[in-house]
């Protein structure tokens, strides 16, 4: 439609007769069917790229505020946690150097699983993207694994952070 105003506004009026009208409206089928682009407002949409458009998820509410609310919960819990680390010993609390161990995993995890999302997503990235996150989410359960064999065979998380703080 744009292209129409454009020509009859350039165009002098003898061109524009029916013929003419014509012969530009098949010049202008050709080259719109040569390009392999779709033109929309705002830019061109190439299909198979990251210009497709998103498909959204089904809406959860753990992905939601709850979600959102885990997350501050948790990073808030850890400053009251590690004081308390400092001022107990590990071998009289060892349910509270498991949670220790276990909310600085999750905190970590879910930071770096953020990144992955945001930098490296499997959209853009299709084969780095699932490769990092696979990875990230393996080397999470080794580590829940090395932390809770440290808690349970060595001194512990609280008794390490206190000897940390005292050092």
């Amino acid at each position: 439609m744009a292209s129409s105003v454009i020509l009859r506004s350039t165009l002098p009026r003898t061109f524009t007769s029916a013929t003419g009208r014509n012969s530009l409206r098949l010049a202008l089928q050709v080259r719109a069917a040569s390009s392999t682009t779709q033109y929309v407002p705002g830019g061109p949409i190439l299909k198979g790229t990251v210009n497709d458009p998103t498909e959204f998820p089904p809406p959860s509410r753990t992905h939601g505020s709850y979600h959102w609310a885990f997350e501050r919960l948790l990073a808030a819990s850890l400053v009251p946690m590690t004081a308390a680390a400092f001022v107990t010993s590990g071998s009289s609390y060892p349910v509270f150097d498991g949670l220790l161990g276990l909310s600085l995993v999750m905190h970590s995890h879910i930071g770096f699983d953020s990144m992955v999302v945001d930098y490296v997503h499997k959209r853009k990235f299709p084969v780095l993207g699932p490769i990092l996150t696979w990875t990230l989410r393996s080397a999470t359960v080794g580590v829940l694994v090395g932390v809770y064999q440290f808690n349970t065979n060595d001194i512990g998380l609280t008794e390490l952070i206190a000897k940390v703080w005292t050092a």
